[in-house]
């Protein structure tokens, strides 16, 4: 039995680096030389691999060079399944997202080699675009899910989720969006904690933070 149940892992870490070779060889490619110029079968044979390989494990090319962030939307969520319980949900939400950006040891976007001129791609090419746009509505989707558990409530009769996670992530992708824009590389996280402040401040009660961090996170606000 011991030898049997080896089998299957064996075969998911094979899956596993043909993937990972597959996404590495299409971010570098379409980095280097730009999404229309390149095609599935230069992925492919880049990764030493051929056409029919390459469609087991993705769509189209704009899938595979958005693997290298496909799993950014879940560590997010890791982080809001282990918030401490009493915190108010969009609280809980932001600092997630804290936690996700101060990661030691999975970086996140900004100190990653090569994202920020991914999201920059992503916001000129209308196919990544949306190809990245649909990863973020699934991430969101299990963000629903996890702070209806969290206020032990049902996301369907129940709007308070959908409101929480829709704020909370339109504020992370309004700081996504200013990042890219402004060609300011490193300053990801301060561009986040003023899209929140703005929650927190003049959005919703009339008047301006008082700075990027946050002076009201001690009472409950986010």
């Amino acid at each position: 039995m011991q030898a049997e149940s080896k089998i299957p892992d064996r075969r998911g870490r094979k899956a596993r680096r043909t993937r990972d070779a597959l996404a590495g060889a299409a971010f570098e490619l379409v980095l280097d030389r730009g999404l229309k110029e390149v095609t599935v079968e230069e992925i492919a044979a880049r990764a030493d691999l051929d056409r029919r390989t390459f469609s087991r494990y993705f769509a189209g090319k704009e899938d595979a060079v958005l693997d290298s962030v496909r799993g950014d939307g879940d560590r997010i969520n890791d982080a809001l399944r282990a918030r401490p319980a009493g915190e108010p949900p969009l609280t809980a939400y932001r600092r997630a997202v804290r936690d996700w950006l101060a990661d030691p040891e999975v970086p996140a976007w900004h100190r990653r080699p090569r994202i920020y001129e991914l999201l920059v791609l992503a916001e000129r090419e209308p196919t990544l675009y949306a190809a990245f746009h649909h990863i973020r509505v699934d991430a969101q989707a299990d963000s629903v899910a996890i702070v209806a558990d969290r206020l032990g409530t049902d996301p369907l009769s129940d709007l308070r989720p959908a409101v929480t996670v829709a704020a909370g992530a339109g504020a992370l992708l309004a700081a996504q969006a200013a990042w890219v824009r402004q060609g300011r590389p490193d300053e990801l996280p301060l561009l986040v904690e003023q899209a929140f402040d703005a929650l927190a401040g003049e959005l919703l009660t009339g008047s301006a933070p008082h700075s990027t961090t946050s002076t009201t996170e001690g009472n409950g606000t986010p």
